[in-house]
């Protein structure tokens, strides 16, 4: 079993690259080899539209498109698993994340039906992590990102999200202009939930990366 872990989130060390390590974790627990990638130190774009993919000459289901990108394109359309993690900015992943959607399933879309050119099956494990509370979560943003959720069913596989809310966002809020906001009540919640989702994410690993 292959697994791909990538961190959308420019921080490398912080609420999501934790969670992805937990999830990573998980994964090899049950025997996967893994690869992790931070995506913000990849130089690369978004779909160029430029439409190789779809010429009637070309080998369907493969980004034409070459950059930092395209090795982990290959990678994930290689693999058994995908664990991917991103915060949550004005209500939707970064922007890193939704050109890796543009580019990994645009091209294994068919613009003939809509199915998908890709034979395989991977598992996809969506982890959002974000300052705003769980129920601020399930009553305005669930069904919002359930379309970006739809998108990854183009690799045929099952499809697990889960939200980390109420994050710690800085050790020391104090240095910041962030006075809406309890450091007290922030470290209490990182103390008693984050533990939480971090064995959660290690249970999602676990579970995708056998099946």
């Amino acid at each position: 079993m292959k697994t791909i872990v990538i961190n959308a989130s420019p921080r490398k060390k912080w609420n999501t690259a934790e969670i992805l390590q937990s999830a990573q974790k998980g994964a090899e627990s049950v025997g996967a080899e893994t690869e992790y990638f931070n995506l913000y130190d990849l130089i690369f774009t978004g779909c160029r539209s430029c439409l190789v993919c779809k010429l009637k000459d070309k080998t369907k289901g493969k980004c034409y498109w070459k950059d930092d990108l395209t090795p982990v394109i290959e990678k994930i359309l290689d693999a058994d698993c995908l664990l991917i993690g991103s915060p949550i900015y004005f209500g939707q992943p970064t922007s890193e994340f939704r050109a890796l959607i543009e580019r990994l399933i645009f091209c294994i879309m068919s613009y003939d039906d809509g199915s998908s050119y890709y034979p395989g099956k991977v598992n996809v494990g969506i982890f959002y992590t974000m300052n705003a509370p769980l129920e601020f979560y399930e009553q305005s943003m669930k069904e919002s990102l359930s379309s970006t959720e739809f998108l990854f069913s183009f690799l045929n596989g099952e499809i697990i999200s889960y939200p980390v809310c109420d994050t710690l966002q800085v050790s020391d809020y104090s240095k910041y202009n962030m006075g809406g906001f309890s450091q007290e009540l922030k470290e209490k919640q990182w103390i008693l939930q984050f533990p939480k989702d971090l064995e959660k994410a290690f249970e999602i690993g676990c579970e995708l990366s056998k099946r």
